[in-house]
């Protein structure tokens, strides 16, 4: 099996920052897209930030030019830098992996618990 467990989460104030953390653990040959989502109350899980293997990055529309993803690969670790931080972004926070757990298997999707990120305004 594969775990993912996030961590950085937390209470900041508007234009504060906070930097969020996920590790990849378990029965792991590779890891193709990990990503960031989050879903705030009432609303449906939306994507954040992601990036592949090779380092290609997407954003929404709503954090460009304010968060940035970025991964580790020796460390199986995605981390998402969020700055100038808006009461909007509040909402928890998925990372996401599509991994392939041994040679000729297929791809699976693991999803991390979430963490809680709340902007005071």
């Amino acid at each position: 099996q594969v775990q993912l467990v996030e961590s950085g989460g937390g209470l900041v104030q508007a234009g504060g920052s906070l930097r969020l953390s996920c590790a990849a653990s378990g029965i792991i040959f590779s890891i193709n897209t990990m990503g960031w989502y989050r879903q705030a109350p009432g609303k449906e899980r939306e994507l954040v930030a992601r990036v592949t293997e090779g380092d290609k990055t997407n954003y929404a529309d709503s954090v460009k030019g304010r968060f940035i993803i970025s991964r580790d690969n020796a460390k199986n670790t995605v981390y998402l830098q969020m700055n100038s931080l808006k009461p909007e972004d509040t909402a928890v926070y998925y990372c996401n992996s599509e991994v392939l757990r041994k040679r000729g298997d297929r791809w699976y999707v693991y999803w991390g618990q979430g963490t809680q990120v709340t902007v005071s305004s």
